[in-house]
């Protein structure tokens, strides 16, 4: 049996694989910092959101967070847990206090990873994951 289009594909030049190696290596170097919180990426992404705009609704946060709805789901259920989240005004989600006293702590962790992505990246780099982000982001799926 010939398989032509696994003979003719090639991974490397795959920008989906590319995209997802670049997410796998920076998540490695965030978690590296963020291990001693017990907290994702995905988790602290959705912090950060509700610490700067509070009021948001599940969907809106699916939206600014580029987050799957199930994804969101499951991060919500544990924040709650932890308390770094209210629903006291449900659908409105607020960060609590507990949450942003969590955030504050964070950031200068947070800063050391983005500084050490930051000097792997170079400022041409980053440019180009800005240009690339714009992009996608102007053209909906």
């Amino acid at each position: 049996m010939e398989f032509e289009n696994i003979q003719s594909f090639d991974l490397t030049t795959c920008i989906g694989s590319k995209v997802m190696r670049i997410s796998r290596i920076t998540a490695k170097i965030f978690r590296k910092y963020l291990r001693p919180f017990n907290i994702t990426g995905s988790q602290l992404t959705v912090l950060f959101i509700l610490a700067k705009r509070e009021g948001l609704t599940q969907k809106r946060l699916c939206e600014i967070a580029q987050l799957e709805k199930s994804s969101l789901n499951r991060n919500l259920k544990r924040l709650f847990e932890k308390r770094y989240l209210s629903r006291k005004e449900f659908p409105i989600i607020n960060i609590t206090d507990e949450g942003k006293s969590l955030v504050n702590t964070i950031i200068p962790e947070w800063e050391k990873a983005m500084k050490e992505i930051r000097q792997i990246l170079g400022e041409d780099g980053e440019d180009a994951l800005d240009m690339t982000l714009t992009k996608l982001m102007t053209k909906k799926a």
